[in-house]
């Protein structure tokens, strides 16, 4: 019998999406901390310790142990849980942080488990376990980057996550590999055996302009993949924020536009 909380739940927007979740009375959606974005009168909000799920330590020993843990992927100690304490249906919003796509995950059809980057999970129905997942191989870990450390949400209700840019699903076949930049894996099913690879050719990596590594995705399983990771924007807006020239007002300034493409 499912244990977690079945909800039902629309997405709206393009590019800067947001779900909207229905929550039947006493129903509750989790999600982290600054996801919230509007929710009908009825609903009660009510901050947590760790993600609200079953726990098998509920000692405060192991609930302490549990949440700690998400301090490793750079979460909150503390989440939040809405809760349908009124009558009839209601529904609460969860915006997206940044451009990009809003995955839904249901977890009963994908084996129970989905391993994700560490800031992906945007909000879940309740029951939903947000944990860690360390990779086994120790040249994962040293070289990995933003695959190392990930998210593991396990259960069988909805998840919902959110990536940057496009957003694609790929399905491998049993020994069938696929090769992608690390920081443009989203998430995967449990079933696909995450490894890192080395860039061959030194000109490739001196001249090529990308990382030394790449992951390596083995099936059988599924793949989501991301267009724009946060952390490629966030490394372009700070190129150019940081770019030394004259103002634009200036000769040497409309020569600098001019010789870097700006004008």
């Amino acid at each position: 019998m499912p244990t977690a909380h079945e909800i039902d739940y629309k997405i709206y927007g393009e590019e800067l999406q947001f779900v909207e979740i229905e929550l039947d009375p006493n129903e509750t959606a989790i999600a982290e901390s600054g996801a919230f974005m509007m929710m009908d009168n009825g609903i009660e909000m009510q901050t947590i310790f760790g993600d609200g799920s079953q726990q098998r330590d509920n000692s405060l020993l192991g609930k302490l142990f549990s949440a700690g843990k998400r301090l490793l992927v750079g979460e909150s100690l503390f989440m939040t849980a809405f809760t349908n304490v009124g009558q009839g249906k209601k529904r609460v919003s969860f915006a997206a942080p940044y451009t990009g796509k809003i995955i839904t995950f249901d977890l009963s059809q994908l084996g129970g488990k989905i391993i994700a980057q560490k800031d992906a999970f945007l909000c879940a129905a309740k029951g939903v376990s947000i944990g860690i997942e360390f990779q086994r191989r120790l040249g994962t870990g040293i070289f990995g980057g933003e695959g190392f450390i990930m998210e593991k949400l396990e259960g069988d209700g909805l998840a919902f996550a959110h990536a940057g840019g496009y957003v694609i699903q790929k399905e491998l076949q049993a020994g069938e590999i696929l090769k992608v930049d690390t920081g443009c894996v989203v998430a995967y099913t449990a079933g696909i055996d995450f490894d890192i690879e080395m860039v061959r050719g030194i000109k490739n990596w001196m001249f090529g302009g990308e990382g030394l590594f790449f992951a390596k995705m083995t099936g059988p399983g599924k793949v989501w993949l991301q267009s724009l990771p946060i952390s490629r924007l966030a490394g372009r807006i700070m190129q150019y924020g940081t770019y030394n020239r004259k103002e634009e007002g200036s000769i040497l300034g409309g020569l600098g536009n001019l010789l870097d493409g700006r004008e």
